[in-house]
């Protein structure tokens, strides 16, 4: 028997006005999955996360997300699959106007699955957990404007692992960093994959980010990042995707895009 899909597309297609922006796309995701989407702007990344997410409707085809046809559902028939996904937008998507812990909370205040399971009682202290994961737990009363980039893009990804989702989606999550800091993002990203057993499905412009997610993973006992193959460990189940004007055109695994032949392929594989 074949394993439960997260996430599946079927030829999907979506039109901006003349432009082709996903192009007859396919793929499928089981749980514990990481799925790495190069190429270059434009090339249809941030649309396929955001039709995933049901933001955008496709023209043809057909997607399945926690093995339900969503295709044609509406606003209010995504809002109970949303609360079992995360997503980090560029920049960390922040509320200005709230404080940490209230765009930390924003998940399970305004999701009705998350609000039917939580107290308010124990909201505070899911935020609290959530910011203590990602090493901020003492920024709870501060605005997005006080802190650096980079402590505003682990403030994002404590947002979207708070209500602990089964998929979770990183929209280009190191783009702006400097490498210091991307390496702390990408090792947050392995953490949180790592402890939780979650999808993700990972947009970026970077093969560093790909190469970490493919080779290395968590170690909660000494809570370091440490090569995937020390301790008797494996590598991860990790796929790399590239994209060109809304089409798939490749699929494999980190051996597999280093050997590419394709040019356009081959820019992502180094």
């Amino acid at each position: 028997m074949s394993e439960p899909e997260i996430l599946r597309f079927e030829n999907v297609s979506l039109r901006f006005e003349d432009t082709p922006a996903l192009d007859q796309v396919s793929f499928r995701m089981i749980p514990g999955e990481t799925v790495i989407i190069y190429g270059a702007a434009g090339s249809g990344k941030t649309t396929l996360l955001k039709t995933a997410l049901g933001l955008l409707k496709p023209d043809s085809g057909r997607i399945y997300v926690f093995g339900e046809d969503v295709t044609n559902f509406t606003e209010p028939q995504w809002f109970p699959l949303r609360a079992r996904m995360g997503i980090l937008f560029q920049e960390g998507g922040l509320f200005d106007s709230m404080t940490i812990a209230e765009n930390v909370a924003y998940p399970l205040l305004n999701s009705v699955a998350a609000r039917a399971s939580n107290q308010r009682g124990e909201v505070e202290e899911k935020v609290r957990q959530a910011l203590r994961f990602v090493d901020l737990e003492q920024t709870l009363d501060k605005f997005p404007s006080e802190l650096s980039g980079g402590m505003r893009r682990r403030v994002g990804i404590a947002r979207a692992i708070v209500t602990e989702p089964r998929l979770v989606l990183y929209d280009s999550p190191t783009a702006g960093l400097d490498p210091i800091t991307a390496y702390t993002i990408i090792s947050l990203i392995l953490k949180e994959r790592d402890t939780l057993n979650a999808s993700a499905l990972l947009v970026t412009h970077r093969f560093q980010d790909g190469h970490l997610m493919a080779k290395f993973r968590y170690n909660p006992s000494s809570g370091q990042i440490e090569a995937a193959s020390q301790n008797g460990g494996n590598a991860a189940r990790t796929r790399f995707f590239v994209m060109n004007q809304g089409r798939l055109v490749f699929e494999g695994s980190l051996a597999e895009l280093a050997a590419a032949k394709d040019p356009y392929v081959k820019k992502f594989a180094k």
